[in-house]
């Protein structure tokens, strides 16, 4: 099939080399423009635009997509279809109804569930069993058109969101081939359960703050959740605390409350935690037990 692909971060690039690989002719890459990175503020090429170079696909790195030569130049191509994954615009009619297929979004739930920005962290948040990947005739609405196909996985109860990314990367480009083999042979898509929708919205760089207060089981989603970005944290009384490892644990006590220092075991509102992993303001990251030895702390006090 003549094939567009829009996508930008690391997390598309393998779906691009899927359909490469599945001998799909893409005959344009879309990607957002590259952007200054680093103290130097070089500018860099996001990972899909990088992929396509050395690829040797042609690209497009529009600033508006709406108005100037891009929409024309993407009807003259008389693509079949145009898969997006994580492109990062909101696409205008003229160009989902561009190609002859229509646009095909590769989306990181499935959906209805998890509609939104931050599928992969909501799914962990909020103790879903299981989540994957799916593939939807994209319309105007936010990730509301018919279902093409799906793979599922079952979540351990210690994924965090940057395991969770990476194990879905590699999902996304297996629906994203045989959904375009179901439209090479008629598939139509099944319309999504309005009733059965939730939104997963942006993440904030607050959204990783925890307090000893809520149960475990909470703390440890909210922090999985948030990592690697923005990350658990909890404010302490000179500071704040990253989170960086923890794992549930047996224990009892008033939120807060050290009940050891070698594992650093915390009550929690239900539960306990033991912090496998820390970093304070300036520091590295430490073990839990070293964190403790350093700022001598003892059973019996709380770490709030």
């Amino acid at each position: 099939m003549r094939v567009i692909f829009m996508g930008t971060p690391a997390f598309a690039v393998p779906t691009l080399d899927a359909l490469v690989e599945a001998g799909h002719e893409v005959v344009l890459v879309v990607a957002q423009p590259d952007k200054p990175v680093g103290r130097g503020r070089k500018l860099t090429s996001p990972p899909v635009a990088a992929r396509a170079k050395e690829l040797g696909l042609p690209l497009s790195q529009p600033r508006a997509i709406r108005s100037g030569s891009f929409p024309e130049r993407v009807k003259s191509l008389q693509a079949d279809v145009a898969v997006v994954l994580a492109y990062g615009r909101i696409l205008t009619t003229e160009l989902l109804e561009a190609p002859k297929h229509g646009c095909i979004n590769v989306h990181a739930s499935l959906l209805p569930r998890w509609r939104g920005a931050a599928p992969i962290q909501a799914a962990i948040l909020h103790g879903d069993e299981v989540t994957g990947v799916c593939t939807q005739q994209m319309e105007e609405g936010l990730d509301t058109g018919p279902v093409f196909a799906e793979e599922r996985l079952v979540l351990s109860e210690d994924i965090t969101a940057g395991e969770l990314h990476d194990a879905l990367m590699e999902l996304s480009a297996q629906v994203a081939v045989r959904t375009l083999g179901m439209l090479e042979q008629g598939a139509t898509p099944t319309p999504q359960d309005e009733s059965q929708a939730t939104h997963a919205p942006k993440i904030s760089k607050t959204d990783g703050l925890v307090s000893f207060d809520q149960p475990a089981i909470e703390i440890s989603r909210r922090v999985r959740a948030m990592t690697p970005w923005p990350g658990g944290q909890v404010q302490l009384a000179d500071h704040v605390l990253k989170i960086k490892g923890l794992k549930r644990v047996d224990g009892k006590g008033r939120p807060g409350e050290i009940l050891s220092v070698s594992p650093l075991v915390v009550a929690c509102g239900q539960g306990a935690l033991e912090l496998t992993t820390v970093q304070a303001p300036g520091r590295k990251a430490v073990s839990g037990a070293d964190y403790a030895n350093g700022r001598r702390l003892n059973p019996g006090d709380t770490l709030s």
